[in-house]
């Protein structure tokens, strides 16, 4: 018997999702971790924020519908990451010709 308090009362949609979103938060950080191309850890960082949101859902199953609610924030937080990070990222080509992170250590030229 499920008191709320565990992941037992998510059900088995509920742990596949979890399990879903972990392998995803890993990929990402994965990514992050190993690769030096700009665009690529751009898109790893917002595979992490998906993780994190499928975690939110699934645990809205449990706790009330505040997760979801949650969820529409980050979204909203990830688009505006997403049009001021390309728009660095764009600056940075145009600037370097090049978008591997070891090429530059500050943003400032």
């Amino acid at each position: 018997m499920s008191d709320g308090l565990g992941v037992s009362g998510l059900g088995t949609p509920g742990l596949i999702a979890l399990f879903v979103s972990a392998i995803l938060f890993t990929i990402g950080v994965i990514g992050v971790l190993l690769r030096r191309n700009a665009i690529i850890v751009f898109m790893c960082i917002e595979l992490m924020l998906n993780a994190a949101n499928i975690s939110l859902v699934a645990f809205s199953r449990l706790h009330g519908i505040e997760g979801q609610i949650f969820v529409f924030f980050v979204m909203a937080v990830a688009a505006a990451e997403a049009a001021v990070g390309l728009a660095i990222i764009i600056a940075i080509f145009r600037h370097y010709e090049v978008v591997d992170l070891d090429r530059f250590r500050a943003l400032k030229w």
